[in-house]
């Protein structure tokens, strides 16, 4: 018996600029994406001054969707996908984000793209801002610390939403808007907002003044949709990391209390179009002048989302430190831009993966109801999966068991959100459908698909694809409804 109605919108999730490729291709701009460097597990990316030659630069090439977007959309529709995920890469429409016209050639790939996902049956779910900005606007105008790139945002917004009208449903403004309140928020900064010059003095207040001229952005971006195209729905992303008090001590789920209002704030506006007023005490307390006018208010109001769409990977357990009161993230000496402060601490309850993710199902069915019970808003899970190392076998099959595992654990613990605790679900996108460049490491080898792309961190490959044992039992998940977990 399945557990979700017919219309459950069961599909992957991927990113433009880490799958693509074609980064100078079709009349597409440098986009923050096209300067960070290729990392490894444990070693961070850099990012360059400009496109530098000689650098490795894994985005450049991603998996060469841009050529093999057809091929791979079949794939998608064999597997059953009734949602894709993606999002529009602002520099193939507005090449450096701030051009007086829109790139035909870049709007007319994203029309056959969705045409392609049409033919197969699949609902395209598309993200405006993922990690990918123009990188003029970084060196132009730093960013979204500058207020005019709110108009750039609107105009490059209207832009997709009159064009794709009746090609696209569901809509969301910027990915994980919420990761740049996260230690060293420095690289956080530049992926949400292209925040490229930051000052240590002032890192903390930045971040804050960048993030509150993206939540006006996207509550303009809201109201534009809501104009144009009455039938579509346009959420939020925010990164959900539930933060566990680590034990019964008050002091810890005092810090939880805090750690929550830093990291989670920015839903609270998209969701009730306000800034909460905690936040407005502790800018107060920490001699922070922000930016926020009482037109920029008004804005926020009308500009509330219509679902919450949330990534889930891993949780932490917070635990209180008498020198830290206030969950600050940064160390004192070098704030905003050093490690992250030892609030988090271990939980000895969860194990981790290859890359020190706590491995934790159960957090899914609280991140949910979170969510559910505080905004009482249809939620839709756009991320959840499993980055791991996949070997091929001499008969070129590759048994990715645990992949399996951790996905039927997860979605067994939504299903007893939806049922159990009558969370209002639309869909479940996990992260990723076919192997793509990390964000976070810009790896190959950090492998999350059911279709396997032969690439490896070198850049080394065919570009063939290839189906894991994981594909198989996600197609018969989708064709149950849910119903065989396998």
């Amino acid at each position: 018996m399945s557990h979700f109605p017919k219309d459950f919108l069961w599909g992957g999730a991927v990113a433009a600029h880490q799958l693509e490729g074609g980064w100078d291709q079709g009349g597409k701009g440098i986009s923050i994406a096209d300067v960070m460097t290729a990392g490894g597990n444990g070693i961070p990316r850099r990012i360059t001054n400009g496109v530098i030659p000689g650098e490795n630069y894994p985005n450049h090439e991603g998996i060469d969707f841009y050529h093999h977007y057809r091929d791979d959309i079949k794939l998608f529709g064999e597997l059953g996908m009734k949602a894709f995920r993606t999002s529009i890469a602002w520099t193939r429409i507005f090449p450096n984000g701030d051009d007086a016209e829109p790139c035909e050639e870049g709007l007319a790939f994203y029309d056959d793209m969705f045409d392609a996902c049409h033919e197969q049956g699949i609902e395209p779910v598309i993200t405006l801002q993922h990690f990918e900005m123009p990188y003029h606007l970084a060196t132009e105008y730093n960013g979204f610390a500058d207020k005019r790139c709110i108009d750039f945002f609107e105009r490059f917004a209207r832009v997709c939403f009159e064009r794709y009208k009746g090609k696209v449903k569901y809509w969301m403004t910027f990915n994980e808007i919420n990761n740049q309140a996260a230690a060293p928020i420095a690289h956080h900064m530049l992926q949400e907002g292209a925040v490229l010059n930051i000052d240590k003095d002032n890192a903390e207040q930045l971040m804050y003044q960048a993030s509150v001229n993206e939540l006006i952005a996207s509550a303009k971006a809201v109201k534009a949709c809501h104009e144009i195209d009455p039938d579509a729905m346009i959420g939020c992303m925010i990164a959900f990391c539930p933060l566990y008090a680590a034990t019964c001590n008050p002091k810890d789920q005092i810090e939880k209390t805090w750690a929550d209002h830093k990291r989670y704030w920015y839903c609270d506006v998209h969701a009730k179009g306000r800034v909460p007023q905690y936040m407005f005490r502790y800018w107060e307390r920490m001699g922070f002048n922000i930016d926020l006018s009482e037109e920029e208010i008004a804005v926020l109001k009308q500009g509330v989302v219509d679902y919450i769409g949330f990534s889930y990977y891993m949780s932490f357990a917070v635990a209180a430190r008498d020198d830290n009161p206030d969950f600050n993230f940064y160390e004192a000496g070098i704030p905003g831009v050093g490690e992250a402060a030892n609030d988090i601490v271990p939980n000895e309850y969860l194990k981790v993966s290859d890359w020190g993710w706590p491995i934790d199902p159960l957090g899914l069915r609280y991140a949910l109801n979170w969510f559910y019970e505080r905004y009482d808003q249809p939620l839709m899970i756009v991320e959840n999966g499993f980055g791991a190392y996949d070997k091929v076998e001499a008969d070129g099959s590759i048994d990715d068991s645990y992949r399996i595992d951790y996905l039927r654990e997860h979605i067994r613990a939504m299903i007893d959100a939806v049922e159990k605790d009558g969370v209002d679900l639309l869909g479940y996108t996990m992260w990723a459908p076919i192997d793509i460049v990390s964000a976070s490491s810009g790896e190959m080898d950090k492998r999350y698909g059911f279709i396997f792309v032969d690439k490896n961190n070198a850049g080394e490959g065919t570009l063939a694809r290839s189906r894991k044992k994981s594909f198989y039992w996600y197609q018969r998940l989708i064709a149950t409804n849910g119903a065989d977990l396998g």
